[in-house]
């Protein structure tokens, strides 16, 4: 669906939409005359512009956030609900843990307000959490059971929810819109998704532990 290859935000790059301060680490480009920003694991991103979000979910879940009237939104994507303790420190460039569900909802919901969005016009759309890791505890079924859990207890609108299954996703996203797109990765990109998340989790693992 997204064939080309995503590139850092450079001035050499003419037409990208100027990306909020603080996000110059998310990697976008140019494609079909829109920007796209590709949001990886343990990475989130908020913009004002009529920018797409994409991004690939095994195991993983993404939370699309944005406010209904100035179309201010974003995107998260995480691995786990919390870090259980010293992984906190292990901070990506904003120098959060936002590969953990709590710090990623926390720091994608207050960017939105500190660029103009108001609480109570922010909606969210929830994608992911299939099952990709077979020899694993469900860690989908734990984030989709956080992020729903979190929705409910902030009181914010779930509007849309493509979440749980066996199957891999890449999810496409306006937040000017609101509009999602969804599609479904057959076998082989389901082996390349398990095996990159099983990397991505024992990774987490072992800053948990110290290692």
């Amino acid at each position: 669906m997204l064939k080309p290859r995503p590139r850092r935000t450079s001035e050499a790059m003419p037409g990208l939409v100027k990306d909020l301060p603080g996000f110059a680490h998310i990697a976008r480009y140019r494609a079909n005359g829109r920007t796209i920003a590709k949001i990886l694991p343990g990475e989130y991103y908020v913009t004002r512009g009529q920018e797409l979000l994409a991004t690939v979910l095994g195991s993983c879940v993404a939370a699309c956030v944005r406010d209904v009237t100035i179309g201010i939104g974003g995107m998260n994507h995480f691995m786990l609900p919390a870090s259980g303790g010293s992984a906190d420190r292990w901070g990506g460039p904003l120098g959060k843990a936002t590969r953990y569900g709590t710090a990623a909802m926390e720091q994608l919901i207050n960017d939105i307000l500190k660029y103009g969005g108001r609480w109570e016009r922010l909606e969210v759309k929830i994608f992911g959490g299939s099952k990709v890791l077979a020899r694993m505890r469900d860690v989908g079924e734990s984030n989709i059971r956080f992020v729903r859990e979190y929705i409910a207890r902030e009181g914010l609108p779930l509007v849309a929810a493509d979440v749980g299954g066996a199957s891999p996703r890449n999810v496409l996203y306006c937040p000017h819109t609101g509009e999602a797109l969804v599609r479904r990765l057959g076998a082989v990109r389901h082996a390349d998704v398990a095996a990159q998340e099983h990397s991505y989790l024992r990774d987490l693992q072992g800053v948990a532990h110290g290692r």
